[in-house]
């Protein structure tokens, strides 16, 4: 019986594992491979079946094969200084090809007349003869099974000098003296329920299978590892949470009904059943974790000003973070638009606050006096604490990282928190980054709001759009030009935007509309400057607003009819959605023009989605297939769950996870008593997701 690795050597640096050595551990350390364990699930990024061999006759050319024959000839040349020749023609009985290597010379002890051999790689047949260049190749040996060819070969995700067929081998070896030595970590009536593989043989399978079905049984043992790992880390931080207990707010108040009874539009479906669960959740002992995800225009800030509000009548502070200074000043407008005739005391706060201003806001912060703190980053640093912390409000938390909002929420005892997304998400997606998140949806909009017509025009026609503006704006209308953006999405160089809104503005004032009044808005300008811009553009004393992207959230001018927006193809889908979402908030037909000429297959998909549909939930979906997570999210999103094996395109996918999540929810009732029975479930649970490291200590 073989004995079982203890979790000390599988941690134990990946230099010190035989045929590794430090040169090789350095490479594997650029694709995150530390330690032992990291090794045995470097696993393959994908497969190469080479199983069936060809008849060579009948091989065509330019496809992938794989032939089998002996050796009846071996030759080498130097057609010119420099290059060296290597050909090795086989037979199969039927027919012959060769095998041709450049500047190999070593290769030539390998094969001898006779010898049988297996050749893959890409047909050429356009010079007479078949030949392979450069193919995977593998003497056949009673003795061994072939690795490289003949098999359903495992191709990897290779940095530096490694080369497959040499890092294969190793692995090879490795998996053969490691993989039965792996002690199983999952719990026995996990395995029995959902039929899975045992580690040793899953270990075993995934990196080098036996068949087709042999592999896709390894993956799927290993989807559910690590799909049960993700959820059992949120079930533990639920559990948790649940435990310390919180804040049991009163939802009725003088506040809260003077807010409400003030709002000028009756809340919608979608709005009052959101409500209904944020106020359910304040009034309970346990922290709010809500996500909020709806439309933009959907109506999401009201609900988390009401949250605000039940917080700050119960004799608590609110903080809310943004994560942009861009943003944090528009929700600061906003709220202050909301609770104009409200007792209370909301401030902003970011790193571009002057530092008196910043150090007056913090003692007042600290002293009480403020009620709402608005921000960015600069909400958790040090120096910023709250008297009574009670409620924190995050805007598009997938631009965080966990620890963030973390810092933010230790500001205060266990305060609740509501997070605000306008990337509405698949469920699938939703467990996979929120799964510790109870989740409301706003479905729909508010009454009156009017569907927007979207259309792709070509830069050329720029004339033909700024006519169709000056229509609009004599029927009494307005409307945006947002410039093009200026580097990477989320990371706009906002000094050059601000110049080239400045430098369009100018131009459109004096060339294109010398009738009407242009505005200019841009992240660079004061706040009061922004404020008396957006006054005068609600007044309609503005009547073409030229913008950055600075207005993509935040401003609501029911006037406002059309949208156009410079070099569409340099934005992403979300914040397409979210400019478009600035017209169709009146009663008047609005539009939304694309002015782009897309020079890339991805730049014109997410313009047509933009053309077909105003669906935010269809154009989240879209814009996922198109990115992918990692794009999706953005690089800013530090701590969230990385998967390595589960598919979240995959249909099958979403029943993996629900099964995975009621598993864990059960696993996790049984407290520090799981991790007793499976202490090795703890480590790896934490090693493979660090946001569950320390958890399971409850119960």
């Amino acid at each position: 019986m073989e004995k079982s690795l203890t979790l000390a050597e599988l941690k134990s640096p990946v230099q010190y594992v035989k045929g590794i050595g430090p040169s090789r551990a350095k490479t594997l350390a650029k694709a995150g491979v530390q330690t032992c364990l990291d090794l045995l699930y470097y696993f393959p990024r994908t497969y190469q079946d080479r199983t069936k061999f060809s008849l060579i006759p009948f091989l065509k050319d330019g496809e992938i094969a794989t032939v089998k024959g002996r050796v009846i000839s071996v030759q080498e040349t130097r057609p010119k200084p420099g290059l060296h020749l290597l050909k090795v023609i086989i037979s199969d009985g039927r027919g012959r090809a060769e095998g041709v290597w450049f500047n190999q010379p070593f290769l030539k002890k390998q094969f001898s007349s006779g010898k049988e051999v297996i050749f893959s790689g890409r047909v050429s047949r356009r010079f007479g003869p078949i030949q392979f260049s450069n193919p995977d190749w593998e003497i056949l040996d009673e003795d061994k099974d072939p690795l490289h060819t003949g098999r359903i070969v495992p191709v990897y995700p290779l940095t530096g000098n490694l080369t497959q067929r040499a890092f294969r081998r190793k692995m090879k070896d490795i998996i053969d003296s490691y993989a039965p030595m792996v002690p199983e970590f999952l719990p026995p009536s996990f395995l029995a329920k959902f039929g899975l593989m045992p580690l040793n043989l899953a270990l075993s399978q995934i990196h080098f299978p036996e068949s087709l079905k042999q592999l896709q049984e390894a993956k799927r043992r290993f989807i559910y590892e690590e799909l049960l790992l993700l959820q059992l880390g949120f079930a533990l931080r639920w559990k948790e949470r649940k435990a310390r207990g919180g804040i049991s707010f009163k939802t009725e108040g003088s506040l809260t009904q003077k807010f409400l009874s003030s709002l000028p539009f009756p809340l919608t479906e979608g709005q009052s059943q959101a409500l209904e669960d944020i106020r359910k959740d304040m009034r309970s002992t346990r922290p709010m974790n809500r996500l909020l995800q709806g439309e933009v225009g959907s109506g999401k800030t009201v609900l988390a000003c009401y949250a605000m509000l039940v917080a700050v009548q119960n004799g608590y502070q609110a903080a809310f973070m943004a994560p942009t200074e861009i943003l944090a000043g528009q929700h600061f407008l906003v709220l202050q638009e909301f609770l104009r005739d409200f007792p209370l005391k909301v401030a902003l706060i970011t790193s571009g606050t002057q530092k008196n201003q910043k150090e007056e806001i913090r003692e007042a912060l600290k002293e009480g006096k403020i009620d709402i703190a608005v921000g960015t980053h600069a909400l958790i640093q040090e120096e910023v604490s709250f008297r009574k912390l009670g409620l924190v409000v995050i805007d598009e938390q997938h631009r965080f990282g966990v620890m963030q909002r973390k810092i933010l929420k230790e500001k205060g005892e266990n305060p609740d928190m509501l997070v605000l997304t306008a990337t509405p998400i698949p469920r699938s997606l939703a467990l996979t980054i929120y799964g510790d998140f109870d989740i409301s949806t706003i479905k729909g909009l508010p009454s009156g709001r009017q569907p927007i017509t979207t259309y792709l025009v070509n830069t050329s026609r720029e004339k033909d759009v700024y006519d169709f503006l000056k229509k609009e704006i004599i029927k009494g209308r307005q409307a945006y030009i947002v410039c093009p953006r200026i580097g990477e999405e989320g990371k706009e160089d906002e000094s050059l935007a601000a110049q080239a809104a400045l430098k369009l503005r100018d131009y459109l004032q004096k060339e294109v509309f010398p009738d009407f009044q242009l505005g200019l808005l841009h992240g660079r300008m004061p706040t009061s400057e922004k404020e008396e811009v957006m006054r005068l553009f609600k007044q309609n004393e503005i009547q073409i607003l030229v913008s950055t992207s600075v207005i993509e959230v935040g401003i609501d001018v029911p006037n406002a009819s059309v949208m156009v927006i410079w070099n569409a193809d340099r934005f992403g889908l979300a914040q397409l959605h979210q400019l478009r979402g600035r017209v169709g908030r009146g009663p008047y037909k609005s539009y939304c023009i694309l002015l782009a000429d897309p020079k890339n297959e991805d730049a014109l998909k997410r313009l047509d989605v933009m053309v077909r549909t105003n669906d935010g939930f269809l154009i989240s979906a879209e814009d996922l297939k198109i990115r992918g997570p990692g794009e999706f999210f953005g690089l800013e999103q530090h701590g969230t769950p990385e998967l390595k094996v589960a598919d979240l395109f995959l249909p099958e996918t979403q029943k993996f996870l629900e099964d995975c999540r009621e598993q864990a929810f059960l696993f996790s009732n049984e407290g520090k008593g799981l991790f007793k029975k499976f202490p090795l479930l703890k480590e790896m649970m934490e090693a493979r997701f660090p946001f569950s490291s320390g958890l399971g200590e409850v119960g």
